[in-house]
């Protein structure tokens, strides 16, 4: 267990040299919490007493967040609304000491938006009763994905790898995929995908790390067993020339896919008895990411972003994970 933990204390010790560059989706993770009181006369809802609200950073953000709370530089490039929701966001970035010249502002673009509703009584836990969703979801004008190209382009050598965070909301348009296919295949640059509609669109990709229902999604099949993902794993790695394949499987852990090599099944780092999901993908990614940079091989990295995820869905809300904390579980 000491040369375990000594092993990936090194790891996490070259983290702070490294910037990675995040492009995708920023998207605004809004919590509107309230105190349940009764049920409404009008129609057979409960009442909620409006307690608090509170903003956080999701999506790309996320995985923005996620880096730069595990020690990374981080440069993300991405959209966000001349509104308020968008200057909300940058002041969150601009507090948490985060670059923001490769954000742009749009007042064409409304800022994504979830809202999340928590209900609870005064000796209860919150419990998410609704979420809504304000989204743009069509395609970028063709200034702003020129912009976002250039800022790519601009800051590419300074940065040690990509992380692309796509949440299929249109800042990742087919242009710009091919700009990443690109440099995957002539840069030595590490590029990790996260991408819930357009994995196979990617090609020479360092590494993919989509989760279960989004590869059933993909192959329009249905994963019943370890034989099942093996077959899935091994035909998405194929498909996108990919380096590397991480399949995250909720209470059944992580499916590590290297080329050349077995897969690895990896158990789920802690209880199954989880608080809250939210975002976890987004610390699978950047852990990940972060880790082979560092020079970690595949499995080392694997492992270090199952117990980051493992940590973080304990935690509720969109949330991350330190160091320290990865070190404490560890040890």
């Amino acid at each position: 267990m000491n040369a375990l933990l000594e092993n990936y204390r090194k790891i996490l010790k070259e983290v702070p040299r490294l910037r990675v560059m995040v492009i995708g989706d920023l998207i605004a993770d809004e919590y509107v919490l309230g105190m349940s009181s009764r049920v409404s006369r009008e129609a057979p809802v409960l009442i909620l007493r409006y307690d608090s609200r509170r903003l956080l950073l999701g999506g790309a953000a996320n995985a923005v967040h996620n880096i730069r709370c595990l020690g990374g530089k981080v440069f993300p490039v991405g959209v966000v609304g001349n509104d308020n929701l968008g200057k909300e966001l940058l002041g969150i970035f601009r507090q948490k000491g985060i670059e923001r010249a490769g954000i742009i502002v749009n007042r064409d673009y409304n800022t994504t938006v979830k809202t999340r509703i928590l209900a609870g009584g005064l000796h209860t836990t919150r419990q998410q009763v609704i979420r809504v969703d304000r989204e743009e979801n069509v395609p970028l004008k063709k200034e702003i994905e020129e912009e976002i190209r250039r800022r790519i382009r601009q800051n590419l050598k300074k940065v040690d790898a990509i992380l692309v965070s796509d949440y299929g909301l249109g800042v990742v348009s087919d242009r710009i995929i091919e700009d990443i296919n690109e440099i995957a295949e002539t840069d030595d640059k590490i590029v990790a995908i996260d991408s819930c509609r357009n994995l196979m669109k990617f090609r020479w990709v360092t590494a993919a790390t989509p989760n279960e229902p989004e590869v059933e999604e993909i192959l329009g099949i249905t994963l019943k067993n370890n034989r099942d993902v093996e077959r899935a794993g091994r035909k998405i790695i194929r498909g996108i020339r990919a380096k590397s394949l991480l399949i995250t499987r909720g209470k059944e852990g992580m499916a590590l896919f290297v080329r050349k090599k077995m897969p690895e099944f990896i158990p789920i780092f802690g209880s199954d008895e989880i608080a809250d999901v939210t975002g976890a993908g987004d610390t699978v990614i950047a852990s990940f990411t972060l880790a082979i940079a560092a020079g970690a091989d595949e499995l080392q990295a694997a492992r270090l972003a199952n117990i980051a995820a493992g940590l973080v869905v304990m935690k509720s809300g969109t949330a991350t994970v330190t160091p320290k904390e990865i070190l404490q579980a560890i040890g």
